[in-house]
C-alpha cells in the first residue's frame, strides 16, 4: 500500500483571496514505512509575499521570484502522488489551496475521499489536548528540534512519523521487520536442508592429484598461492 505524506506552505490562509502555494513537500511511503522517495518544490507565487507568512516559514519574494510557477511543476507533482492516498495534517487547508491551483490549470481536483486528515486522527485519539504537529511530536517524543520555521518537506517528514504513531505503526513495522527475520530465518534453514548430509568424493585422479602437487612445488615459497593458504 503507498500513501504520500504532503505539506504546502503558502503566502496566507485563503485561496479565494489570492493567496499562493510557494512551497510543497512530500514523503512516499509504503507499507506505514518510508521509502526515502521525496518530492520538493519551491514555487514563485506570481505576488507578493505578505510580512505575516514570511514570518511562518522563511520565504521571501526576492527568494522565490526565479522559482518555477504551480503550472509548470504540475504534471511532476501528478505523477509524484499518482492515484494514492494522500496524508494531510489540517487537510482542508492544503487541499484547497492544491485544488485551486490545479483549478487555475483547468485540471481535474483531487477529490476528498483521497485525503487522511492526521488533525481528525489526532483529536478522536487525544480529545481536547493540543493536536498541532509541534503538539503531537512532544507527546510521541519526535525530535522536531530542526523546525525553526514551518517548512513543507520537514513537515511531511514529521508528519510520517507522528502518523505511524497515531496509527500504531511503530508496532507493525515491528510486526513486518520480524516477518523479514523469519522469512530470511526459513530461507537459511531451506539451504541448509538442502546442503548433502555426505560430501561428493573428489573427482580428482590420483596421477591428477600428484601433478598439481608438483606444479604448486614449483612455484616456491613467494608464491602467491601458498601465501594464500597460510
Amino acid at each position: 500500500m503507498r500513501e504520500i505524506i504532503l505539506d504546502t506552505e503558502t503566502t496566507g490562509l485563503d485561496p479565494a483571496t489570492g493567496d499562493r502555494i510557494v512551497e510543497i513537500g512530500a514523503v512516499e511511503l509504503l507499507n506505514h514505512l518510508p521509502t526515502g522517495r521525496t518530492f520538493h518544490v519551491y514555487i514563485n507565487p506570481e505576488r507578493d509575499m505578505p510580512k505575516e507568512a514570511e514570518a511562518v516559514h522563511g520565504l521571501s519574494s526576492a527568494f522565490l521570484k526565479d522559482k518555477p510557477v504551480f503550472g509548470a511543476i504540475a504534471q511532476d507533482f501528478l505523477q509524484f502522488i499518482g492515484e494514492d492516498v494522500l496524508i494531510i495534517h489540517n487537510a482542508s487547508f492544503d487541499m484547497a489551496f492544491i485544488n485551486a491551483e490545479l483549478g487555475f490549470l483547468r485540471m481535474p481536483a483531487i477529490p476528498p475521499e483521497r485525503v487522511i486528515d492526521t488533525l481528525h486522527i489526532a483529536r478522536q485519539k487525544h480529545p481536547g489536548a493540543g493536536n498541532s504537529l509541534d503538539a503531537l511530536c512532544r507527546r510521541y517524543g519526535i525530535d522536531n528540534s530542526k523546525r525553526s520555521k514551518h517548512g513543507a518537506l520537514l513537515d511531511s517528514e514529521l508528519l510520517a512519523e507522528v502518523y505511524l504513531e497515531l496509527i500504531g505503526g511503530r508496532q507493525t513495522a515491528l510486526v513486518l521487520e520480524a516477518a523479514v527475520t523469519r522469512k530470511a530465518a526459513a530461507v537459511v534453514a531451506t539451504q541448509l536442508a538442502q546442503q548433502r548430509s555426505v560430501p561428493l568424493p573428489s573427482r580428482l585422479t590420483e596421477s591428477e592429484r600428484i601433478a598439481h602437487a608438483a606444479f604448486v612445488a614449483e612455484l616456491g615459497d613467494q608464491a602467491l598461492w601458498k601465501q594464500g593458504l597460510n
